[in-house]
């Protein structure tokens, strides 16, 4: 892995509740350098809320606590909100996972560009004019002078998602968080939207934190994958060393998907263990946290 750009460690966000405090992320270790870092679990692993978490999205009466959270160097944690905006944008971007929810609908996507690139580099509306046209072709949108024109449920789906990308990379951050950005899309357009994302990233030498649930195109996409379950990091291995993860846990999701080459009449059930999560079994196959 290159110098680290993000270093978390001992990352924790709790909730209060009436049964005591729900503790939704405990104690996540990792660092992200210029690379592809899948981030996997299911539902409520604290994926997303780890997300969140690093780019000051959590509110209160959620608390975030660690005992580093560096960007570049400098410590981000519980940042104040004025400052944290800065950030946010300009160094460090999130990619939602349905555009209709992201996008707002009453701007046109040309509008929405530019104020995303003025708010954080600035410059007159002419220079974000010529800015959010290149990153329109740079997602691969024909036409991109129609499209800057359209309002946000004028377009596809997958449409929707690339003017996302375009807008969140349009400043140039150094780290881009993807939280599941292909799951709303169909299977025709979901390798193109991902083809998009990795060519721009390593075009741009940045740090990708790839939020999913599907084992087998993190498999594929990413450099190294974390495996999430009940707020922790169970397993840390290298991408195409997935389908030979050592931790149960990891092994009974792989074992869960269903596959072409060797049919079965039933899935088997994943069969957890309250060891994991009290994170008595961790496994570290290779890549450093």
């Amino acid at each position: 892995m290159t110098q680290s750009l993000l270093q978390v460690r001992n990352l924790r966000v709790t909730f209060p509740s009436r049964q005591g405090e729900f503790h939704a992320v405990r104690g996540v270790s990792f660092d992200l350098g210029r690379e592809r870092l899948g981030v996997v679990g299911e539902s409520g692993s604290g994926k997303s809320m780890t997300g969140r978490a690093i780019l000051g999205l959590v509110r209160p009466p959620g608390r975030v606590t660690a005992d580093r959270l560096e960007l570049d160097g400098e410590s981000i944690l519980n940042l104040p909100e004025r400052r944290m905006r800065k950030l946010r944008g300009s160094r460090i971007s999130m990619v939602m996972q349905d555009p209709k929810f992201s996008l707002n609908p009453v701007m046109t996507v040309g509008d929405q560009i530019m104020e995303a690139y003025r708010l954080h580099a600035g410059g007159s509306r002419d220079i974000a004019r010529q800015k959010a046209l290149e990153m329109l072709n740079a997602v691969q949108i024909r036409d991109p002078e129609r499209v800057m024109k359209t309002y946000p449920h004028e377009v596809s789906g997958g449409m929707g998602q690339r003017i996302m990308i375009a807008m969140m990379l349009a400043p140039d951050p150094q780290i881009l968080i993807a939280d599941e950005p292909t799951s709303a899309l169909d299977v025709s357009v979901r390798g193109e939207v991902l083809s998009i994302m990795d060519g721009l990233v390593r075009d741009r030498g940045m740090g990708l934190i790839f939020i999913s649930h599907d084992l087998n195109l993190v498999s594929k996409f990413c450099d190294r994958v974390l495996i999430m379950y009940a707020g922790r990091i169970v397993e840390t291995l290298a991408a195409s060393d997935l389908h030979n993860a050592r931790h149960p846990y990891t092994q009974g999701l792989l074992s869960s998907l269903p596959r072409l080459d060797a049919p079965v009449k039933r899935l088997p059930v994943l069969q957890r263990e309250e060891s994991w999560r009290d994170g008595e079994l961790q496994i570290k196959l290779s890549g450093k946290i």
